[in-house]
């Protein structure tokens, strides 16, 4: 039997700073947690989805609205699994609308594609002038600390802000050249992506520094298969290839504090689940 499930979420700021969240759900897809660690105006989503995994034919959506001046970060308590699939594909999708002067941190931890796997994942986040985010997008083919390999199916990544930047890639497990081709992925089965995005164009010397930033991070790291670009003037992107998990996100999470502290004035404030 196949799960379909539709969370909304929709955040406001208040006439007194506090960040208000409704949320409404339809099947396995809820909010577990709703926590201010940081003060009233920003407010910690915690995401989950009990089943545990998703599989052939599920359908999870989440609609998520800011409205101006709001502030959300939303992420989950673990992995995001796509399970083997008997031969329908198994779809996630967000689409996320940012009114003017709101700002979000979406971390979700990450998407694991398990050998068999038939998964599409869908991100479009729409950012109105004055609006700002922080995000990152972190995928493991199969388990790579348990020895276990992505052998058969594909996974459809798409990452959007409509009209100004579109990343789509389709990663088949037969597709050895793309795999393990040192023009492609080497062999290396965890891929991430972290991007700071504004519904408007940065300032010059701003995007300068938050490149400058990232690239004093990967170079502390010792990265080699790490870089942070700026694809359109009010997009930064780092990628970055691993083996593990791990140090993907270790590096991920200097990156996004040391942007969090520079583009907001905001000290990282990792979300208290991920502790547990």
């Amino acid at each position: 039997m196949a799960w379909h499930g539709h969370l909304t979420l929709d955040y406001r700021r208040e006439s007194d700073g506090r960040c208000t969240a409704l949320d409404r759900h339809e099947g396995p897809l809820r909010v577990l947690q709703r926590l201010y660690p940081e003060g009233p105006g920003i407010c910690h989503h915690v995401l989950v989805h009990p089943p545990g995994g998703i599989v052939g034919g599920d359908q999870l959506e989440i609609e998520a609205s800011l409205g101006p001046g709001s502030h959300a970060l939303i992420t989950t308590p673990g992995a995001t699994r796509f399970y083997r699939s008997a031969g329908a594909p198994a779809r996630q999708q967000l689409r996320a609308r940012l009114a003017e002067g709101a700002r979000l941190d979406w971390l979700p931890l990450e998407t694991i594609v398990y050998d068999g796997a038939l998964a599409e994942n869908r991100l479009v986040f729409e950012l109105a002038p004055g609006a700002e985010m922080l995000g990152w997008d972190v995928l493991a083919l199969g388990l790579p600390a348990a020895g276990q390999g992505f052998a058969r199916g594909h996974y459809q990544q798409h990452l959007e802000l409509p009209g100004r930047w579109l990343e789509r890639g389709l990663i088949r497990a037969d597709d050895h050249r793309l795999l393990h081709s040192p023009l492609g992925l080497g062999g290396r089965p965890v891929l991430a992506a972290l991007w700071f995005a504004a519904g408007q164009a940065l300032a010059p010397a701003r995007r300068e520094a938050l490149l400058e930033m990232a690239r004093h991070e990967i170079a502390s790291a010792g990265w080699d298969w790490a870089g942070c670009t700026a694809p359109e003037d009010g997009v930064l992107v780092l990628r970055l290839l691993a083996e593990r998990v791990e140090p993907a996100l270790a590096l991920l999470s200097r990156v996004w504090s040391a942007w969090r502290h520079e583009a907001w004035g905001l000290a990282p404030c990792a979300p208290r689940i991920w502790k547990t």
